[in-house]
């Protein structure tokens, strides 16, 4: 048998297996071949939807499952020896696997990671691969784990039997925190992007330290009931009867197979506590406020729980002034987990000041490069008043006819301050308008309002803009609001995929965090976002990917100039397209060349390493008072928009004017003028090469507006008038 001519398959069962099955490794239960870890990044073009190819280890070992400790780089023998070793690593390094090595059937380079052997990288013959008991060995003395720490660190995942298991990076934050909780620390921060599953990591973390006895009592804070609910009858409900919400409202839930359950409660209607159970989930509202008598955290003993988890940490637990704090510091000889997808770090307010650095971070670039969250594209539309300022004529009055304060007013004061309904409306018809360009009017679509009452005049103008939709459902579009009680009754079915009523949401805060929105394809910004932390949290309403419906990716459309926060440089997750129309253009945005993840151009058409996952076709079935507002009718709103903004192929934000855009697109399709005439000249279909340039991102309405020429001339011929006045500019 010729070595040299086997293919990397046969020098893995052939050579690499056998070796590991002689040290010692078992091959159902600790050796996996041709593992996947990422999905693959989704790359746009236009309509159509690919997915990049995902990232696979030759093997990985496993100590015990979920316990990842060594990872081989498999070569055929054409190779040397050590030619995995670099891929290897890049691999380890992902997913945080100590013990590296390199095969093409000889024998093994072996790099340790940890640096605590000597020398860190060597050669080792094909009988000389290390047992689990060797590499194990290496580890614990590497971590510093002592035997109690060890048999915590030992304790198996929740497995259900369905074959779900835990993504590597979820994989990583549960073993960081059961790691740095064995060893005896109490406070841990876990740093997860919005869609990540921050929830079903907590509660593997929660099982192991429960069933290894290390943490018997455990409350789980939210501030959402929607949270509390859906955790309870879905991730946490292996619990069963261990299990009770800290409420006296009976509720009958909708679990995701669409099977109810009626959720055990740990209060009785004297608001007296149930003490027997093991596991508590509870609202921070509904245990504490203002007054003594409603501090029901009280009923509990100081050492009641030994482990507290804290969902959405960054929304105040952590303000030393907060309500919250206080309940944290009652229960402070608990350890306590944060769990947030955007640590915040203020002057009033600081996670990492109270849990300290996080011991795992997964970030929202992270999980779109890894193909676990859909990427997005931003429209920026600018309304005259919002650029220009509105200063009321003199002697103005509003519409209880007491005179308008003399001054600018901008867009800290629309809909805050003073109120322009015109604006208002405009935004509606700017949504709908993009709605009906993409072809799909039954996308679910959040529309974030400054307040309460500006949401429900958003509502009223959208309804109005969307008559024909509404006579079909009076759900079409809803106002969900903390104060809007019909409007809340509704948000479960906006949030289940398989509902198909409400379209569309307006709200100011309630579904700015925390709402597993899964199906949202559309975020409207129609208030101002001064928080990078709630900035993070809105776009995350729409990161997750869901591929039943075929939701790969989403758009944001931002009215107030809140995607600013995109220059910070303490976002991380950059949107593929940045697109501004003009007025009377599309605003659903034109193609963007597609790139990779450093930003360099990927080809036009998908190469041989993607798979169409998405093509185009018919859409698929679906603090203080309150503040007088003043009232200004008769004012008029415009779009105004002077530049095309996007992402060039190395990822850096590129402005221009539309003449220049359509002159750098013309001369990327076409040589030169005469290859352009040539190609007009000879076909038989000039709505053929119209179709090819729309395809390209240059619909013909908005160059002709641009260039003043009437568009009925040019479809008889005059094209060419368009390009050669394009190629002069």
């Amino acid at each position: 048998m010729d070595k040299r001519s086997l293919s990397e398959r046969d020098i893995c069962t052939k050579f690499i297996t056998p070796a590991l099955r002689k040290a010692g490794w078992d091959e159902i239960l600790q050796i996996r071949e041709e593992v996947s870890f990422t999905k693959g990044r989704i790359i746009v073009r236009g309509k159509m939807v690919t997915r990049g190819q995902g990232k696979r280890a030759d093997y990985i070992l496993y100590y015990k499952p979920n316990i990842p400790i060594a990872l081989i780089e498999a070569k055929d023998n054409t190779h040397s020896i050590g030619d995995g070793i670099q891929q290897g690593l890049d691999y380890a390094e992902t997913l945080n696997i100590p013990f590296v090595f390199s095969s093409n059937g000889d024998g093994f380079v072996f790099h340790d990671r940890t640096g605590t052997s000597t020398p860190r990288e060597s050669t080792l013959s094909l009988d000389a691969f290390p047992s689990p008991a060797d590499l194990w060995a290496r580890f614990r003395n590497w971590k510093g784990l002592d035997s109690d720490a060890e048999k915590i660190v030992l304790q198996d995942y929740y497995d259900d039997g369905s074959g779900k298991a835990p993504r590597y990076y979820q994989v990583n934050a549960v073993n960081a925190a059961i790691e740095a909780i064995a060893k005896g620390q109490d406070r841990v921060l876990l740093v997860m992007a919005t869609g990540t599953g921050k929830t079903y990591t907590a509660f593997q973390i929660i099982w192991r330290l429960w069933k290894a006895g290390r943490k018997k009592r455990i409350l789980f804070l939210a501030d959402r009931n929607v949270l509390i609910d859906q955790t309870m009858v879905n991730d946490f409900r292996p619990f069963g009867g261990t299990m009770a919400k800290l409420s006296t409202n009976a509720r009958t839930i909708e679990r995701q197979d669409g099977s109810t359950e009626d959720l055990t409660l740990a209060l009785d209607r004297q608001r007296r506590i149930d003490t027997a159970y093991e596991v508590y989930l509870g609202l921070y509202q509904a245990i504490t406020g203002p007054e003594e008598r409603q501090k029901l955290f009280r009923e509990f003993s100081p050492s009641f729980f030994d482990l507290i988890v804290i969902d959405e940490c960054h929304r105040g637990s952590a303000a030393e002034d907060s309500a919250w704090r206080e309940i944290l510091e009652y229960f402070s000889a608990a350890t306590q987990i944060g769990l947030t997808a955007t640590p915040q770090e203020t002057k009033y307010v600081s996670n990492i000041a109270y849990f300290g650095d996080p011991v795992f971070s997964y970030s929202l670039k992270q999980g779109i490069r890894d193909g676990f969250l859909a990427p997005y594209k931003v429209v920026k539309v600018h309304i005259d008043r919002d650029v220009q300022g509105y200063r009321p004529e003199k002697g103005q009055v509003d519409r209880d006819g007491a005179e308008v304060e003399d001054r600018i007013y901008n867009t800290k004061d629309f809909d805050r301050t003073l109120v322009i309904d015109e604006r208002t409306k405009l935004v509606a018809q700017k949504v709908t308008q993009f709605l009906t360009e993409s072809g799909d009017r039954y996308q679910k679509t959040i529309v974030f309002c400054v307040d309460q009452e500006h949401a429900s005049r958003m509502r009223q103008a959208l309804i109005n803009e969307n008559a024909d939709l509404v006579a079909e459902n009076s759900r079409y579009v809803m106002r969900i609001t903390g104060s809007d009680t019909e409007g809340q009754a509704q948000l479960g079915n906006f949030l289940d995929p398989e509902s198909k009523w409400p379209v569309i949401v307006t709200t100011s805060r309630l579904l700015s965090t925390g709402v597993d929105a899964q199906t949202c394809r559309l975020i409207v910004l129609d208030r101002e976002v001064g928080s990078m932390t709630e900035f993070k949290q809105i776009v995350g309403r729409g990161t997750r990917v869901h591929e039943d419906t075929h939701k790969y990716y989403f758009t944001l459309i931002d009215f107030r100039g809140a995607t600013s926060h995109f220059a910070d440089p303490d976002f991380d997750g950059e949107p593929v397209q940045i697109y501004e129309p003009k007025d009377d253009q599309p605003i659903d945005p034109p193609d963007a060349p597609p790139t990779d993840e450093d930003g360099a151009p990927l080809p036009e058409d998908p190469g041989e390493d993607e798979n169409i996952i998405d093509q185009p076709g018919p859409p698929l079935p679906p603090t203080g008072g309150p503040q007088k507002k003043v009232y200004v009718d008769g004012v008029g709103a415009t779009i105004v928009a002077e530049r095309v903004e996007y992402l060039d192929e190395n990822g850096k934000l590129v402005t221009e004017s539309l003449r220049d855009f359509t002159k750098r697109a013309l001369r990327k399709r076409f040589a030169s003028l005469d290859d352009f005439l040539k190609r007009w000249n000879a076909a038989e279909r000039k709505q053929a090469i119209l179709d090819e340039l729309e395809a390209e991102g240059l619909p013909l309405d908005p160059i002709v507006e641009e260039l003043g020429r009437d568009l009925a001339r040019i479809m008889h011929g005059g094209l060419a008038d368009v390009a050669q006045a394009v190629e002069v500019a």
